[in-house]
This record gives C-alpha cells, sequence and structure tokens, in this order.
C-alpha cells in the first residue's frame, strides 16, 4: 500500500513538474508585461506609414521566452508587431539580474530573480549561476533570430551596417533591425576584460548599473547610492576606446556627475522620465538633462507611470515635450521600457496615439519624425563604430 501511494505521489510531482515547466515562463511573462490600454486598430494620422525610421531605445523582450518572429497576444514586442507599428529599429537590452521586492527606492544584491526566471524556462544551465552566461546567450538570441528571419531582420552594430539598412528599408519597408544594449555591467562578473566579448557579442551601449550597486558604480536605487567607482572609471576608459555607448539609465545621481567628470563622450539615458514633470528618485534632474543636450546626447522617455507620472500617450508626450523645449528637439526620443516587466501604455501597435498626442502638444510633421525615430537613426550614425 505504502509503494502505491509512492508511486502516486511521484507520477503527480512529475505531472507537476512539467505543468510547471511548459505553463509558468507564459504566466510570468503575461503576469509581469500588461498594457493599461488594448489597442486594436489605433487612429493614424494620414502620413503615419511614411514615416521613415521609427525607432525606440529601450526594450526587454530577450528576458523571455518567446520566439520574436511570431506576433502574440501578450508582452509589448515582437517583429510581426513592429512592423504592423511600421518601426524600423528597437534596441534589444539585456537584463540579468534583478532583485525579489524589486523597487525604485533601495535594493541590495543578495537576491537574483532572474536565476529563477532562467531554470523555470530551462535555458541552459549555465544560465541559472552566471550573469555572464545568461547575459551573452541573450545576446546570441537575437542574432538567431535574425538568421532565422530570412533576411528581414538584422542586428546593427556599426554605421556602415546602420547605413545599408537605411537604404534597404527605403525600398523594402518589411525590413526590421535591432541593436543590442546591456542593463547594469554587473554581468561583466567585476572583471573589465570580459566587456570584449560583450563588445564581439554585438553590445553597442551600457548601463553601468541597474537596480543596485555594483562594482562600477552606484545605482538610483541602490544601498549607498555612490559614485562611480576606480574600477568604473577604468571600464568608462575602455568603453569609450570601443566605441561602447554610456547609457545612464538607472545610475545614482553621483554616478552621473562622476561620469561627467570622467568622459567628454557623447552619452544617451535610454528609459527615463523627468523630474520637472514626474519627480522621484528614478528620473532625470535638470541639470543633469542640461549636460546631456550639451553633449549632443540622447533622452529616451517613456511609457509607464513612473516615468511620465501618467498612463497614456499625452503624459509621455507632455513628458518629450519638457525635454525639446530644455535641450532641442532633435535629442528627445523614445524609450518605451517594453517587456521590462512592466505595465506601459500599450504595446508597440500603439505608437500611432503617440504621434497624435504629440500633435496636440504643437509639434510639426518634421519634428515627430525626428521625435520617432530620426534622432535615434542620427545618434547612433554618429556615435556607433565606423565597421
Amino acid at each position: 500500500m505504502l509503494r502505491k501511494i509512492l508511486k502516486y505521489f511521484l507520477l503527480l510531482l512529475v505531472i507537476a513538474a512539467i505543468a510547471f515547466f511548459i505553463f509558468a515562463p507564459g504566466y510570468i511573462d503575461r503576469d509581469n508585461n500588461k498594457v493599461t490600454l488594448k489597442v486594436t486598430n489605433p487612429h493614424k494620422v494620414a502620413w503615419y506609414d511614411s514615416i521613415p525610421f521609427i525607432a525606440d531605445l529601450h526594450c526587454d523582450a530577450l528576458l523571455w521566452d518567446r520566439n520574436n518572429l511570431e506576433k502574440h497576444s501578450y508582452g509589448h514586442v515582437d517583429i510581426p508587431r513592429m512592423r504592423e507599428a511600421n518601426m524600423a529599429f528597437q534596441v534589444f537590452t539585456v537584463v540579468s539580474k534583478t532583485p525579489r521586492g524589486i523597487n525604485i527606492e533601495q535594493n541590495d544584491d543578495k537576491t537574483d530573480q532572474i536565476a529563477l526566471l532562467s531554470f523555470a524556462q530551462l535555458r541552459n544551465p549555465k544560465d541559472w549561476f552566471s550573469v555572464r552566461s545568461r547575459a551573452l546567450h541573450q545576446c546570441g538570441d537575437l542574432f538567431n533570430t535574425a538568421r532565422k528571419s530570412g533576411a528581414e531582420f538584422r542586428v546593427i552594430t556599426s554605421r556602415a551596417e546602420l547605413q545599408q539598412f537605411i537604404s534597404d528599408r527605403g525600398s523594402n519597408q518589411r525590413l526590421t533591425a535591432g541593436m543590442l544594449g546591456i542593463e547594469g555591467a554587473h554581468c561583466l562578473g567585476d572583471d573589465i576584460s570580459n566587456l570584449q566579448s560583450f563588445y564581439d557579442a554585438g553590445v553597442r551601449y551600457i548601463g553601468l548599473t541597474h537596480f543596485f550597486d555594483n562594482a562600477w558604480g552606484g545605482s538610483a536605487h541602490g544601498i549607498a547610492k555612490g559614485g562611480l567607482t576606480e574600477k568604473g572609471k577604468s571600464l568608462v576608459r575602455k568603453m569609450d576606446s570601443l566605441h561602447i555607448l554610456i547609457d545612464l539609465a538607472h545610475a545614482s545621481p553621483k554616478t552621473i556627475d562622476d561620469i561627467f567628470a570622467f568622459t567628454q563622450s557623447p552619452v544617451l539615458i535610454s528609459h527615463t522620465g523627468v523630474k520637472g514633470i514626474c519627480d522621484n528618485t528614478r528620473n532625470l534632474s535638470d541639470a543633469h538633462l542640461a549636460e546631456i543636450g550639451r553633449r549632443n546626447g540622447l533622452v529616451g522617455i517613456g511609457l509607464w507611470e513612473t516615468a511620465v507620472c501618467g498612463t497614456d500617450a499625452e503624459a509621455t508626450a507632455k513628458s518629450i515635450r519638457y525635454v525639446a523645449d530644455k535641450i532641442g528637439v532633435d535629442k528627445v526620443a523614445l524609450g518605451s521600457d517594453f517587456d521590462g516587466a512592466t505595465t506601459t501604455h500599450f504595446d508597440v501597435t500603439g505608437l500611432p496615439l503617440i504621434v497624435d498626442a504629440l500633435l496636440k502638444e504643437g509639434f510639426t510633421r518634421e519634428e515627430i519624425y525626428q521625435i520617432m525615430g530620426g534622432n535615434v537613426r542620427d545618434f547612433f550614425l554618429r556615435n556607433l563604430p565606423e565597421k
């Protein structure tokens, strides 16, 4: 009798494990990447589909167990939905570690939710224990998507590749492209020599910190919230030599100050809001905004409530207007944070609503072309490695 009970118990355990690995990753994805507005056939201005280059500076779609060549009914970005939105270019960022109980005020580095997610997704066992391994695998996933796309999706790593893509898309609007960035240099494993492997893997911008302080610098959401460390200065110097751009997103104010003091390189902030509209720990001060403008940098404005103190396109457009008035319309862009375990206004197919909201803010058609992607295109044409 005991043997029979044990047999049934083990069978139930196996069934439960199978069900977990089949259903849990999709449930976690759906539960974390929601929208405040489900968009179906959004209104488009007559010239929306003729916008030559729509681009976004930040999404985390690589974190999730999806085939991005297929259209999904959940989450925020995949390549079919990019085409539907006339989006040409999306930066795909690598998230390698986030703490349990994540918040914008204060986090330590003692827990690792992405390790559990990697296990649930049955990723390579190396990814369960190594932030570097899981980060490099996400980079490889984007190139695998390009290889499987029938040449309709490309990964951009240089000015020459971006110029070629722009030229080719002029005659084939189905073409889409992506670029790789990193959220948090902790995935280097505190070893600057690992930077080369990420450059070789296609990474072209790095945010030094994410939700916790690390060996390179302080996070806006960390415990100490300190500045750039000596190791961090060495990393910035090496990044400059490789033409890997610095992303200021999630950096503490002191780290941002130290980066400005240490290097004169152009910088971007891939996904943010501004304190002048939405004052919280996460968002950018006017002083930092002005310095980014002075360096001919780029500010990506988000599509989530903490960034813009609102849950619709009008809230994002209001913050875009603020940045444009402060430092110029040529220095502001979209930085959605799509698929970043956050609730955004809508998925990528809702971008026509941003155009409507920008028109209400008084932007001209040509200025909207810039905001919706022209500024991203021009920034990377100036700052990516030549080849």
